[in-house]
């Protein structure tokens, strides 16, 4: 990264620092890229959303050294599975072999302050109160303009700059979807004094909303004095709630007020206000996440109604789908077209959200219909066949996700469970062997041949492995998902050169 006479060059510019840019900022930096994060807010905002960190991300996390330190910081709730569409049923992840079956009740401020630390200390830099106001882009790089700050030359602008995006609404792309049929409060509050109606301890969602006084209304006990309170008018969606212009307006306290007291009564008073934020149901996805020079991840490419804590883990699997794919691009150690197997493999899984959470939206409901009461007790009912639960399990977690990649092995494309191995050195995990952010070649049978050359960034790995990972010898990609699997008579070096220099799989 160097100042010119212009402003700054430097090798990847990120807009946005919300998880999905700093997630991406630290694997870029881990890989020795130049990265600039971009951020327009001076400080960072202790505001209520992206609560959760589901176990597909925490193995992410983890295999890069981060999940411990996020850890540390999670909110002190006992472990709970995860739901769908707010019903009673919990989500069994166990079933898809995870050492993390729960989600991680954690707020998002929390995860961004791990993430930043993490990708200054791996070189990156973070310049806050600096808002992107102008993008211009050649075959050579992009030049970003900053609103009374410097202008920036870079190779690759990757948008992370949230549901809001300026730098899609400077460029324009396609962006369609539906607008937002309600808009509703999360806050974080202290009550002085607590109604009789209050609940006295966490139940579950549908079971703790509540209507009265023209509102719905959701009151979580989260220890003491203080609560997570949801809350909406009810009634049908007016033309205002559709445009969603208004999400920005501040909530005010005594705005918070009047719904509490509304449904909880007079005696339910509001002591403070931790913090609060707005959120509406609209659902949206970028046609391409790639616009030339410019690449879109997290809510930049997708927003969704925010149901089972989908959005913040989407938008960090976003992250560890670019980073590598982008280092290896701007060192020139893969070509280009290789960004485009970045949309080719994450505008479907940002689909599949979208589907899956406006499916939720409507079981979700809270003014349910006779008959979305009726689809809520059948679904419940569903819940409890082990296949269906093993299904929504999975789709959650994010655990069932898989890419197609070129191969006819079963585990072409799939994550690989975090299975314990033992290497020369001594035991470890598999997750250990992606802290460099390096893919890794996994000799379990002794069949990978002597004296093959490997290209940097690619560890072969020889271990004995007490699971049956259901091949002799594993490619794994650094995102860990398998991009080519040999059985002990198909382990072979030209197939394994083919597999590592091919531009489908460029792992290195």
């Amino acid at each position: 990264m160097s100042a010119t006479e212009t402003g700054i060059d430097t090798e990847v510019v990120v807009a946005g620092a919300g998880p999905t840019g700093l997630m991406l900022a630290y694997e870029l930096a881990l890989a020795g890229v130049e990265t600039l994060v971009l951020e327009k807010l001076e400080r960072r905002i202790e505001q209520v959303k992206g609560g959760g960190i589901q176990p597909r991300t925490a193995e992410l996390l983890e295999s890069r050294g981060l999940l411990e330190p996020l850890l540390r910081r999670a909110v002190g709730h006992e472990p709970v599975g995860g739901h769908f569409a707010a019903l009673p049923v919990p989500l069994d992840c166990a079933p898809w072999r995870t050492r993390h079956p729960f989600p991680v009740a954690i707020p998002q401020w929390e995860i961004e302050a791990v993430l930043e630390e993490r990708a200054i200390a791996a070189g990156a830099r973070v310049v806050r109160g600096t808002a992107v106001s102008g993008v211009a882009s050649d075959d050579d790089g992009v030049v970003v303009v900053t609103a009374g700050g410097p202008q920036v030359r870079a190779r690759y602008l990757a948008a992370c700059d949230g549901g809001r995006s300026t730098v899609r609404k400077l460029l324009g792309p396609p962006f369609p979807g539906r607008p937002g049929t309600h808009q509703a409060v999360l806050a974080d509050i202290r009550l002085s004094t607590v109604s009789s109606l209050v609940p006295s301890r966490v139940g579950h969602m549908s079971d703790l909303t509540r209507h009265a006084g023209g509102y719905w209304a959701v009151l979580v006990p989260l220890g003491g004095d203080q609560f997570r309170f949801t809350f909406g008018r009810t009634g049908q969606a007016d033309e205002t709630d559709r445009t969603d212009d208004d999400r920005d307006t501040p909530v005010t306290p005594q705005e918070i007020t009047a719904a509490l007291q509304a449904v909880y009564g007079p005696e339910a008073t509001l002591g403070a206000v931790d913090n609060a934020s707005r959120f509406t149901d609209a659902t949206r996805q970028l046609e391409h996440y790639r616009t030339g020079r410019v690449l879109f991840a997290g809510d930049a490419a997708h927003i969704h109604a925010p149901l089972g804590g989908q959005g913040v883990n989407l938008g960090i699997q976003d992250a560890f789908n670019l980073g590598w794919k982008l280092a290896a691009v701007v060192q020139d150690r893969a070509p280009s077209g290789l960004l485009d197997s970045y949309h080719a493999e994450r505008h479907p899984a940002g689909a599949q959200v979208l589907h899956h959470t406006s499916a939720q939206r409507v079981l979700a409901a809270p003014n349910p219909s006779e008959d979305v009461a009726a689809l809520r007790d059948i679904f419940n009912d569903l819940l409890r066949l082990p296949d269906t639960n093993r299904h929504l399990a999975g789709l959650m977690s994010g655990l069932s996700l898989g890419y197609e990649l070129p191969g006819e092995h079963p585990l072409t494309g799939r994550r690989i469970p975090d299975a314990d191995l033992v290497t020369e050195r001594g035991s470890t995990r598999l997750s250990t062997l992606f802290r460099a952010g390096h893919a890794v070649l996994l000799d379990l049978a002794g069949t990978v041949p002597a004296g093959l050359r490997l290209p940097p960034r690619v560890d072969l790995v020889r271990a004995a492995c007490t699971d049956d990972l259901g091949a002799a010898a594993l490619l794994i990609r650094p995102d860990g998902y398998v991009c080519w699997a040999g059985d002990g008579s198909a382990v072979r070096g030209d197939t394994l050169r083919a597999a590592i220099t091919g531009d489908v799989a460029a792992v290195h």
